[in-house]
């Protein structure tokens, strides 16, 4: 099951919800997922690679969609506005803000 996670944006003060994890919404519905977030390029992609694939397709894309859609809003601007724990989590299986700091070489 997907983790929801609260995403806000500095400038604009916008809030969003962020998933991670497995996209239940998307294996038994398809591109409208995506497509209810305003995410229409994916949500036209999802629906010719379904009827092309057999549907096969959209088992991939539960797999991939959440961790692509709360990515997306991370590169819009948006960050983590959860509890610390949840934000953690999240920045955990999205790969993001984790990476250390390397030290100086003076």
């Amino acid at each position: 099951m997907a983790t929801v996670v609260m995403m806000k944006h500095p400038q604009t003060g916008l809030t969003k919800k962020g998933f991670v994890g497995f996209s239940w919404t998307t294996l038994f519905f398809g591109a409208f997922p995506a497509l209810f977030r305003g995410d229409w390029v994916i949500g036209l992609v999802l629906i010719i690679l379904s009827v092309v694939t057999w549907g096969i397709a959209g088992i991939i894309a539960a797999f991939l969609y959440n961790k692509h859609y709360t990515t997306k809003l991370i590169e819009g601007g948006y960050q983590f506005a959860d509890t610390e724990a949840l934000n953690t989590i999240a920045r955990a299986k999205l790969g993001v803000g984790t990476a250390s700091v390397a030290p100086s070489l003076s």
